[in-house]
């Protein structure tokens, strides 16, 4: 399952998967007077009768415990996209109908096109035995490529399939069942408005496909009611609407539970980063057998105070991949040598006890549900790395995104979901190729402010109503779940003026106050993580020029503070690591910071 980098070629193989990633080089293309043409893609585009031929091709590939799904997914220079290659002749893939030179553009109802291909191909592994694809032939695809076609379009008409977790309350789960008499296999589920089910995304038409990880499709009405009623006070549920149902039937495709959107489920693997110190990390990784009876890698005998406590990992946590690359199936020594080949530094995958045991009632793998490769996270970084810090690029990431929708035909193009007596919304649905999705709209955004208003202690149907009103338009402020965390763990309010995209100087003094004084920082800011995350948006955002601070050292109570650069190493009031308490008002150039004070701490931070 490990990369297996051989130069010159350049191959990378998935070897133990039955999957294949290589990145060729190829021949330029030279102009040839004879043919008269110096751009095939163009002639191609040209000479061809797109119409009708830009249909992608659905199909669900099952393969046996060490077998492959018989295919090659390459990418090659100076070609686009993930490409079908060395079809096995008899292998699944062939008998399937994929055809060399397809390009995939869907895994598991997620587009892929604009995706790295690294993470296709983790989330082809990732999808065990079973994996449903959506292709375009290879011709096809040039010809929409070289138009300038959206392809995320040609897969428009259908939505994923949805996993719900319900969790009964004393009315019951909020959803009742139908079925034809006499006829196994198909149940509809209607949904009761505000229950438990509609909470939990269940779709208000549905029809039922698996309960609790078991398929449907041979139940009576009576086996249904039973399985149900064994559930106790909680069920999950794979179900799908009715067009939907419709679209992926007259295509031949089974829905699986891999395809689903699973964003309203409760339990999320998480990203730990940390930067090892002098004692190490501070934890032990063991191999032991998982909920599902197949060997894991779980982590344990973490240490007080060490950055693996520090980046909140806790005994017992299952370990699921080490820097981007899955680690199921690896022995004890290959994961051993992952982590040590990240030098002093390393970000791994976990998922909790609980996580590990709900997914593995499901035969599913958490890989499956880390949407575009941003699970949960919870990290210990040095202060350049921060998440919501501004990186070298000095584009901030984790910062909130203002999104400016306009109403197309089908609406803004996405949903709303709430959590159960709980105020505030995120989005659960965003349709391809509409207003939401090219506003920036992700599944799991929490909506923050609606036309400039903040709806995070508005109900889901004061929301409801205030994006009703806002006509053909509509502006919105969303952040993701584990930044908004972030955010209030700082006590920090998310703002506006510190979405993506707008000034960084002005993103900090929306964080930091008024530049006269910052009178907002005392009650905004509390605690180490709160001074911290004041002083590196000062420094990085407000003061980022040639000869102002690059480099500083946060203890428990001072930062001593590096500036680089002529201009102020001869001006400053503070020499070169000049350490000042932060106790006091300290003025730089019209910036004015007056930090809180924090518990006493052995602890630093340096960047």
């Amino acid at each position: 399952m490990s990369w297996l980098l051989e130069r010159p070629s350049d191959l990378r193989a998935f070897s133990s998967a039955g999957l294949e990633d290589t990145k060729e080089l190829t021949l330029k293309f030279e102009f040839n007077p004879k043919d008269g043409i110096d751009n095939p893609a163009l002639s191609l585009a040209e000479d061809s009768d797109t119409e009708g031929a830009e249909k992608p091709r659905f199909y669900l590939l099952t393969k046996g415990d060490g077998e492959s799904f018989g295919f090659c997914l390459r990418e090659e220079v100076g070609y686009k996209g993930h490409i079908i290659r060395q079809v096995a002749c008899g292998g699944m893939a062939q008998r399937r109908g994929l055809q060399n030179g397809d390009r995939i553009l869907e895994v598991n109802g997620e587009y892929v096109d604009n995706m790295d291909h690294f993470r296709v191909v983790q989330k082809i592994k990732a999808s065990g035995n079973q994996v449903a694809v959506a292709v375009l032939d290879g011709n096809a695809y040039e010809v929409a490529k070289a138009l300038d076609k959206n392809l995320a379009e040609l897969l428009s008409g259908h939505a994923r399939p949805r996993l719900c977790h319900v969790m009964k309350d004393k009315s019951g789960f909020g959803f009742s069942v139908s079925a034809p008499e006499g006829v196994k296999g198909t149940f509809r589920l209607s949904v009761t408005s505000d229950g438990p089910a509609d909470k939990a995304g269940v779709p208000s038409v549905s029809w039922l496909l698996e309960l609790n990880g078991a398929s449907v499709r041979n139940y009576t009405y009576a086996q249904l009611t039973r399985k149900l009623k064994q559930s106790g006070s909680k069920v999950t549920l794979l179900v799908i609407d009715a067009m939907s149902e419709e679209f992926y039937r007259l295509q031949g495709v089974r829905v699986i539970a891999a395809m689903a959107d699973a964003t309203t489920l409760p339990f999320k693997a998480r990203k730990l980063h940390m930067v090892k110190g002098p004692d190490g990390y501070g934890f032990l990784l063991k191999e032991e057998k998982c909920s599902s009876g197949t060997m894991g890698q779980f982590l344990s005998e973490v240490d007080t105070g060490l950055p693996a406590d520090r980046a909140g990992m806790r005994d017992g946590y299952r370990l699921l991949a080490v820097n981007g690359e899955g680690v199921e199936g690896l022995c004890h020594q290959e994961v051993v040598d992952m982590i040590r080949a990240g030098g002093n530094q390393v970000t791994l995958l976990v998922i909790d006890p609980d996580g590990d045991k709900f997914y593995s009632s499901l035969g599913l793998s958490p890989l499956l549900f880390c949407e575009d490769g941003h699970p949960s996270s919870g990290t210990h970084t040095t202060p350049g790395s921060h998440p919501s810090m501004p990186q070298g690029n000095g584009t901030p990431v984790g910062t909130p995104h203002l999104c400016h929708l306009d109403m197309g035909p089908e609406g803004y193009g996405f949903q709303l979901q709430t959590v159960t007596n709980k105020p505030g919304v995120f989005i659960t649905q965003v349709a391809t190729g509409s207003s939401g999705k090219q506003a920036g709209l992700k599944e799991g955004d929490v909506v923050i402010e609606v036309n400039g208003r903040n709806v995070e202690q508005e109900s889901y149907e004061e929301v409801l109503g205030r994006i009703k009103e806002s006509g053909r338009q509509l502006t919105l402020l969303v952040v993701e779940q584990e930044e908004l965390r972030s955010y209030r763990e700082m006590d920090l309010a998310v703002t506006a003026d510190m979405a993506q995209g707008g000034d960084a100087a002005a993103r900090a003094e929306a964080l930091l106050g008024s530049k006269q004084g910052f009178p907002a920082l005392g009650p905004v800011a509390t605690g180490r993580a709160g001074v911290l995350q004041m002083a590196l948006h000062w420094c990085d955002s407000c003061l980022h020029q040639p000869g102002y601070a690059q480099g500083y050292n946060l203890s428990a109570d001072k930062v001593s503070v590096a500036p680089l650069g002529p201009g102020l190493a001869n001006s400053s009031p503070y020499k070169a690591f000049a350490p000042f308490p932060w106790q006091e008002l300290s003025t730089w150039d019209g910036f004015s910071l007056l930090a809180p004070l924090w518990a006493p701490s052995s602890s630093s931070v340096t960047r």
